[in-house]
């Protein structure tokens, strides 16, 4: 197709790039002196238990190399447990912790792993090796999710997660994220995991993208990943729309995930969301982007703009 043809395409469905999100929305309408309230993990958990958001309990904090022997005994009645960067991103350091052998750990890929190399691992975490910079950085541990039956056929060996972009305190747009086999269990795109897009009125799973990939069905265990009504959607939206406000920041991406027990979870916040839930939805940001950003002074009250963006942004 000539490429005058696939430019006017892409302007047309209102695809968004990575000059224009950050000019556009992502300089404007987020302030620098808030990004450490999603750059760090624990302000990020500390804010949302604060606004009586719901959050993963927190087990141990490690800001120290001599803390990490005294994480053993703190974590000698838990079966199940996450260790991650406070300033990690893209899923990078994550250790998830499913069950025990002996003294040795259970990873969610089914190694075992020792408490030697327990320890290795957390202290690459503090040393700055997965966090924003390699900087110095601190690990939370705390409760591993236990998914929704849900998504029990869609998902390998990890925990899906929403994530919501917001808008001025608007959800525009949603995607889940299946883990797969070449992800390694992790709900990362850039590993491998599948993103589905997922209409904003309804809660359905529309279509969605493996790679480059437009995919029906999860590669690992073949069954269709479309159609799926996600749990809990309004109130997954409503938690996003009232994460961002905590926030302060104007443009921000919310990840969520539906325990089986628990019901909705904020993982984290971002202030710098990719561009792949577009590709995952078959639609672009800008024009929604452009709807809220028309409203001369959004709506204080989160439930009315959720209801908004289920009238408004329906996935076509």
């Amino acid at each position: 197709m000539n490429p005058f043809r696939i430019a006017k395409l892409l302007r047309e469905i209102g695809l968004a790039g990575l000059n224009e999100r950050n000019a556009e929305f992502v300089l404007k309408y987020n302030q620098r002196k808030f990004y450490p309230r999603v750059d760090d993990k624990l302000i990020t958990k500390q804010l949302a238990i604060e606004a009586g958001l719901p959050v993963p309990e927190l087990y141990a904090v490690v800001r120290e190399e001599h803390e990490i022997e005294e994480v053993h005994e703190k974590l000698r009645d838990r079966e199940a447990f996450v260790a991650k960067p406070a300033h990690g991103s893209g899923g990078d350091g994550i250790l998830i912790i499913n069950g025990r052998r002996g003294a040795k750990y259970r990873r969610s890929n089914g190694h075992l792993m020792t408490r030697e190399d327990f320890d290795h691992h957390l202290s690459n975490t503090l040393s700055g090796l997965f966090s924003l910079g390699g900087q110095p950085d601190a690990v939370l541990i705390e409760y591993c999710v236990q998914f929704d039956p849900i998504f029990d056929h869609v998902s390998y060996k990890g925990v899906p997660d929403v994530r919501v972009i917001v808008f001025r305190g608007y959800p525009v747009m949603a995607m889940i994220r299946l883990p797969t086999r070449q992800s390694d269990g992790k709900a990362n795109l850039h590993q491998g995991a599948i993103g589905v897009g997922i209409d904003i009125p309804t809660g359905m799973t529309r279509r969605g993208v493996w790679g480059n990939e437009p995919v029906k069905e999860h590669p690992d265990t073949e069954h269709s990943i479309i159609g799926l009504e996600i749990p809990r959607w309004h109130e997954l939206l409503l938690i996003a729309a009232r994460a961002a406000d905590l926030s302060g920041l104007g443009y921000v991406g919310c990840d969520l995930v539906l325990d089986k027990q628990l019901g909705p979870l904020i993982l984290e916040l971002n202030a710098r969301p990719g561009l792949a839930i577009q590709i995952a939805n078959g639609n672009g940001l800008v024009h929604r982007l452009r709807k809220i950003e028309a409203i001369e002074t959004p709506d204080p009250d989160p439930e009315a703009r959720v209801a908004f963006s289920r009238r408004e942004f329906p996935t076509l």
